[in-house]
């Protein structure tokens, strides 16, 4: 049983306490934990479970927001780390975005969001598409009606139709003059590679993303043709589990609109559509760089919006850079970004010029980590392919199946 939420931004301020039971948790909790967050460094903001001298706390960090929850009886672990995604999730898809200035301007709808997720310390209604019946999104109308009218509440005064549903997470009986269903494959690649080209680490995060717009109560079935490479998975509470144990089945009754119907790993890839071939010397307090990119395999689709950035460092008081194709812009906070686009086919792209280095240094001792960025349309690197969808209780169904797949945390390291 979860007693408070807090949710904390980077400089360790309290935006926003969430009491959940009658019993009052301090916020001296939050200083503790920022203490010992300053005092430990990354280390101890990467612990998802901390046990302080009066209570269990359980963080998760998005976009520089801690969602911080405080429990002083043992509980499930990933209970609570679940709820807090979820509420992150909730919260993003809310206002279009997660970050300070955003929690502090809806702080009203991020307040009726958290009573309507947990009750007394139990996570209860987290579906998306019943919080939307229930409490309105924010937009430009309700904030100037909320003014006029000196009511700021977003809560209906009706119950979602789900409520009197058997299957809480769709409503009684939507009712659609086409039924369509639109399946997509988004996946984001890591990788690591060392200073000798060598592929330290190759994995895929994948979702597959639903938007169902159907009468009735279809009941679905979705297969894969090869789901034996799949890992990690997580299903929506839709998905019905034996289906999937004993024959590799998505079979579920899915919600109504847009909702996330699983997400899965595909680990030990061994090949990267993309190869990030940097050089670096340097001598007399002058460093010289060389970046190439290019594509390594082949993926059969388009390969766009290409980036590479990376961090000067410290130590660099100027830099002199360009390349051959792409432009090349350099921050105030010395991170440099190279924005390529496309691979032309008539040359390979390149990045080079000069670093000076600060007066006294020699030769540079600390070396930047590259960060690869890339997208590519109608097509999942995982391999992963869906074989068909099955609808059990409509005669006619449009379906649409699409795929993607980006660059998440893909480092390239000297």
């Amino acid at each position: 049983m979860l007693q408070c939420i807090f949710l904390l931004s980077d400089s360790g301020e309290v935006m926003l306490e969430k009491q959940l039971t009658g019993h009052r948790v301090d916020r001296s909790i939050c200083a503790w934990f920022w203490d010992q967050s300053v005092s430990q460094g990354d280390s101890f903001k990467s612990l998802p479970v901390i046990a302080s001298p009066t209570h269990y706390l359980f963080q998760i960090v998005r976009d520089g927001i801690t969602f911080l929850a405080c429990s002083q009886v043992e509980m499930p672990p990933l209970m609570a780390i679940e709820f807090l995604c979820r509420v992150a999730d909730v919260l993003s898809d809310y206002l279009g975005g997660l970050n300070e200035d955003l929690v502090k301007d809806n702080f009203i709808i991020v307040y009726e969001l958290l009573d309507e997720m947990i009750d007394n310390g139990f996570p209860l209604t987290t579906e998306p598409s019943i919080l939307r019946e229930m409490i309105a999104p924010p937009n430009l109308v309700s904030k100037m009606l909320s003014v006029v009218t000196g009511n700021a509440s977003n809560v209906s005064d009706t119950l979602p139709s789900g409520t009197a549903s058997c299957i809480p997470w769709r409503p009684t009986d939507p009712k659609y003059s086409s039924n369509e269903v639109n399946v997509e494959l988004v996946e984001e690649m890591d990788a690591i590679i060392n200073r000798d080209g060598e592929l330290v680490k190759c994995e895929i995060y994948g979702e597959v993303q639903m938007n169902s717009q159907l009468s009735g109560f279809p009941d679905l079935t979705l297969s894969f043709a090869n789901p034996s490479i799949l890992e990690d998975m997580r299903f929506h509470p839709c998905v019905r589990f034996r289906p999937w144990e004993s024959h590799q089945v998505l079979s579920f009754v899915p919600p109504d609109g847009q909702f996330k119907l699983m997400s899965y790993r595909v680990k030990k890839l061994k090949n990267t559509p993309l190869y990030v071939k940097p050089q670096i010397t340097s001598d007399s307090g002058t460093c010289r760089i060389s970046v190439l990119v290019g594509i390594r395999s082949d993926p059969g689709k388009t390969i766009e919006s290409i980036s590479l950035s990376f961090q000067l460092p410290h130590c660099v008081s100027s830099a002199d850079l360009s390349s051959n194709h792409g432009t090349v812009t350099i921050l105030s906070n010395k991170t440099c970004t190279w924005t390529i686009g496309r691979v032309p086919n008539d040359k390979t792209p390149c990045l080079s010029g000069t670093l000076t280095l600060e007066t006294g240094l020699e030769r540079l001792h600390v070396f930047p980590t590259f960060q690869l960025g890339f997208k590519i349309m109608g097509i999942a690197l995982s391999g992963l392919r869906i074989e068909k969808l099955d609808l059990q209780t409509l005669p006619r169904l449009n379906k649409w199946f699409r795929a993607q797949t980006r660059a998440g945390q893909f480092d390239v390291r000297l």
